[in-house]
């Protein structure tokens, strides 16, 4: 293996996965990661605390409700007690709240909807507060429309809730696929969000691996073998098959977890997050060719295709910038000054990313996914709702062509900033190494 940058490549790769470093973090990502998607189900499956709500209800609203489970509702009756000695009550008592409604004028909306109080012995949780609230409202909407005449069960029956079916028209007759936006919603944001962070995080590690051989000497004995352009581009690649090979494992340890807890450890918990109660979908009449329908519309293929490539294209494009700027500093600590201008793109593409899953064919969407510098998470957020191959194709072009422009202007600042050391460069000063 006589090519100086597959050499090179060679080092990298086998430098960084001998780290002790690169196993930790190999295996306990997944691990972390399998606590993101397990822990939540675990927490969601535990007791929940019940609480004991003392009510002096003077006007009577809440009568006769019980309340439920977990809030049971105790009543006060108002002739024997005012709120100075329900609140008296409440500390002596093993209750945990008093909730008082006053009367005011009678029955009066207007005047109780502003003037109930809650008191807590510890600080009320949302939990309590928004069963409260949802009490006073239907009983107070539900007196309104006996004052008006009207019989509050005639209400609940007249409401309806409507089921629209969408579907994508082709452009031919016949051609028509069900949609699924809240899939590709949920696809096109993730797969945005996971190139963000691993284009950050592997192109990062080139700067810093090109900071480590600049203070430690060692590219002064590298340089006097290869030129400054072989051992940029071997650096990059080098790191990039590391990234490839962690990503790889991530992937395959996470889902085995995955797999194992929901399956043997904790199967009950993943049964429970399927919504439960009187407002769950019936299960039984769901369409199950419709769902099917649904995630056949995606073209995974396609989606897959791309991840890759955006991956690898928006890293190698970071990865040349952030290896310039490697070159032209000695500390790491000196970075910040130009870690932003050149982070910026990516971080308005995160921003705007909302944006663009909302309509992934508007100018906003268009534009954002066709700028090389934030092509690689825009558009890899709206190939799942399909992108004309025109633009695809043109997207790509772009990409690969600004990161060939890149790496010839970043391998000019290499070349001058990699032996030079003791001196604070600024922009200036980079602007003037790439003329010369």
């Amino acid at each position: 293996m006589n090519n100086p940058i597959l050499l090179i490549i060679q080092r990298e790769f086998l430098t960084r996965v001998r780290k002790k470093t690169f196993l930790l973090m190999t295996l306990l990502a997944p691990l972390l990661l399998a606590a993101v998607m397990i822990v939540p189900g675990i927490l969601a499956s535990m007791p929940e605390d019940d609480k004991a709500i003392i009510v002096l209800d003077e006007p009577s609203i809440l009568l006769p409700s019980e309340g439920t489970e977990q809030f049971s509702l105790d009543y006060l009756n108002p002739s024997e007690f005012d709120l100075e000695l329900a609140k008296q009550f409440l500390r002596e008592s093993d209750k945990d709240a008093l909730l008082y409604i006053p009367s005011g004028n009678g029955w009066d909306p207007d005047f109780i909807k502003n003037n109930v109080l809650l008191y807590g012995k510890e600080d009320i949780g949302i939990d309590l507060q928004r069963f409260i609230e949802r009490q006073l409202e239907e009983k107070i909407n539900n007196q309104k429309l006996i004052q008006q005449g009207v019989d509050p069960e005639v209400v609940t029956q007249t409401k309806t809730q409507v089921s629209v079916k969408s579907f994508t028209l082709g452009e031919e007759d016949g051609n028509e696929e069900t949609s699924a936006t809240p899939l590709k919603m949920g696809l096109g944001y993730i797969a945005g969000i996971l190139i963000y962070f691993f284009i950050f995080f592997y192109a990062v590690q080139v700067m810093r691996g090109v900071i480590e051989e600049k203070t430690s000497r060692i590219v002064e004995v590298i340089i006097s073998s290869v030129r400054p352009r072989q051992l940029m581009m071997g650096k990059i690649l080098g790191i990039g098959l590391v990234g490839v090979v962690q990503f790889l494992i991530w992937v395959i340890l996470s889902g085995t977890i995955y797999t194992v807890v929901s399956t043997f450890i904790y199967p009950e918990i993943f049964a429970q997050q399927v919504p439960m109660g009187p407002d769950a979908p019936d299960l039984s009449q769901v369409d199950q060719s419709n769902i099917f329908a649904m995630i056949n519309s995606i073209n995974f293929p396609v989606v897959l295709g791309g991840f890759v490539f955006y991956f690898f294209g928006g890293y190698f494009l970071y990865s040349a910038l952030f290896a310039a700027l490697g070159s032209a500093i000695d500390q790491e600590a000196d970075s910040q000054q130009f870690m932003l201008p050149v982070t910026a793109p990516m971080i308005i593409a995160i921003t705007t990313a909302m944006n663009v899953i909302q309509d992934p064919n508007g100018p906003l969407a268009f534009w954002m996914s066709m700028i090389p510098l934030t092509s690689p998470i825009s558009m890899m957020i709206r190939l799942p709702f399909g992108v004309p191959v025109w633009q695809m194709a043109l997207s790509a072009a772009l990409l690969v062509g600004t990161f060939f422009g890149v790496v010839a202007l970043a391998g000019k600042i290499y070349r001058v900033g990699i032996l030079m050391y003791g001196k604070k460069v600024t922009w200036k000063e980079l602007y003037k190494w790439l003329k010369y």
